[in-house]
Formats: C-alpha cells, sequence, structure tokens
C-alpha cells in the first residue's frame, strides 16, 4: 500500500491530543474528521486513497489537511486543524446594529409612523437606514439575515 503524500510523522503528544479530540463527545464532527486524517496518514501507513474510503471523504481533503498539518507545524495540535481565515469582505454591520435591527423589527410599523400592519423587508430595510442604524441596507440582505438569526435561535431553543 503507498504512502499518504504528506506523512504526518506525529511526536506522541500529538498522537494522544488528536485521539482525545476524536473520543471526545463534544468535539465538533468537522473538527474530528480532520483529527483522523491527521492519524491516519502518520507514518508509512495509509496512502490518501485508503484514508478517503475509510472516512468516506474526497481524496483531495487528506491533502489538504496533512499539507496543512505539516505547514503550521509550530502550531498547537488544536490550531492545526482549524480552517484558515477565510477572504472576502469583512462584515459591515456589527452584532449591535443587528440588535438595533431586530429590536425595530419586533415593533409595531404603526410606532414608526408607517401606515402599515406589518413589516415587509424593504420597509424595514428602510426605517433602520432612516434611525440611521446602518447607512445601507438591502431587502434582500435583510430578508436573508433575519432568516439566518432566527432559524438559528430556534435550533438554539428546541435544541
Amino acid at each position: 500500500m503507498a504512502r499518504a503524500r504528506f506523512r504526518t510523522d506525529l511526536a506522541p503528544h500529538e498522537r494522544e491530543e488528536l485521539q482525545a479530540l476524536v473520543g471526545a463527545p463534544g468535539t465538533a464532527q468537522g473538527l474530528a474528521r480532520r483529527a483522523r486524517i491527521v492519524l491516519l496518514a502518520n507514518g508509512e501507513g495509509w496512502s490518501n486513497r485508503a484514508i478517503a474510503d475509510k472516512l468516506d471523504i474526497h481524496k483531495s481533503d487528506i491533502t489538504v489537511w496533512t499539507k496543512r498539518w505539516l505547514e503550521r507545524k509550530d502550531d498547537p495540535v488544536l490550531e492545526r486543524l482549524c480552517d484558515r481565515p477565510r477572504s472576502g469582505r469583512p462584515a459591515q454591520i456589527d452584532a449591535d446594529a443587528w440588535c438595533r435591527i431586530m429590536a425595530v423589527a419586533c415593533e409595531s410599523p404603526e410606532t414608526y409612523g408607517r401606515p402599515i400592519s406589518h413589516w415587509s423587508s424593504r420597509e424595514l430595510a428602510e426605517e433602520v437606514v432612516a434611525r440611521g442604524i446602518v447607512k445601507q441596507l438591502s431587502a434582500g440582505h435583510l430578508r436573508k439575515a433575519l432568516k439566518k438569526k432566527i432559524s438559528s435561535r430556534i435550533a438554539a431553543v428546541t435544541g
């Protein structure tokens, strides 16, 4: 059997930490999967194909995570398994602004002099911009963000 492309050669303490992560019931599944990849790529053992087949993931994921493991050799074990920061534009609306937007959304539009009984995304976006909570906000972005925030709140409550 061919060995993994990027062999990890784990130190005993690294192996112990990775095995503890894999065995801990509270470990996020993505993190546990990455730990398994690094454990299986250790030494002369498994090929990338064999690891991918065992973990039911794509072979390129093995290369990505074993290569990152080796590139970040000076970082603590947990940091070596974490995603890199994503590129892209940083968030323009902070948590405080979202709280204020939610507060407006929970109020009746009539409170703000709007002759409607329920907020539409367009009306709510216009109101929070008019109130100076944010400089700009599209109705589409507001709709998606509120749906996501409400869904995550419901999931947190229902457990």
